[in-house]
């Protein structure tokens, strides 16, 4: 696991060396590491058709030649970055079964989801995450399958994470939750809709105040049909 110049988690298989490598053949961690921050970071700004292998080189400071040894060609370049720049959203979703370890009904559960719900949506729409999903998106057609990879690994993981949170405060009595999964959706939607439409086809930096008053919104009226 690594991480990018932008904050995003990215997570990148190793590369396993030949049965005769040497020293130097076996040690390419932090070569692979280079060129998939480069590669990142070239294909959020450009696309993928507009980034070549040849730049990829440049930016990461190898020959071309080690790129391919890497990682084949620039086609599995790209899909090992956008399935290992899942990982934030797969960071994000292993936190959340301790998001409300020993909350207590009332004020408590409020401030505890208004604090998941901040969190939640500032990693949706850090600028890098919504180039990415842009960039998925207008990929979609080319790589279909890796398109359909990064929702099950990215969006679909972290609402059941979500459902099965709901689940378990339904459960302590929490929460009136009868479809763990359909109060994980609208929690979802409550909260993304507006601000993550925005931001897709607005590109900018969403301020901390307008995340704020999205978080408490998305709430207010998620707790109104669900407060126990």
């Amino acid at each position: 696991m690594t991480e990018s110049d932008d904050g995003l988690l990215l997570r990148i298989s190793p590369h396993p060396p030949a049965r005769d490598a040497g020293p130097a053949r076996r040690d390419t961690s932090g070569r692979r590491a280079a060129i998939a921050r480069a590669a990142t970071d070239l294909f959020l700004r450009q696309g993928y058709q507009a980034t070549s292998t040849e730049q990829v080189a440049s930016a990461a400071s190898v020959s071309k030649q080690t790129v391919y040894n890497q990682f084949g060609d620039k086609e599995t370049l790209f899909r090992e970055i956008v399935l290992g720049v899942t990982a934030t959203a797969e960071a994000f979703a292993a936190d959340l079964p301790s998001a409300m370890d020993g909350v207590p009904a009332g004020a408590d559960l409020d401030a505890a989801l208004r604090a998941l719900a901040r969190r939640y949506l500032t990693v949706v729409v850090t600028p890098q995450v919504l180039a990415l999903r842009r960039l998925v998106i207008s990929e979609a057609v080319r790589f279909p399958e890796l398109a359909a990879s990064y929702y099950e690994r990215g969006p679909e993981r972290v609402l059941a994470a979500l459902g099965a949170l709901f689940a378990g405060l339904g459960t302590r009595g929490l929460l009136r939750v009868t479809d763990p999964d359909r109060a994980a959706a609208d929690f979802a939607f409550l909260l993304l809709g507006r601000t993550l439409d925005e931001g897709m086809f607005r590109p900018r930096t969403i301020a901390p105040a307008e995340i704020d008053a999205a978080a408490d919104h998305a709430v207010d009226v998620f707790l109104a049909g669900c407060r126990s």
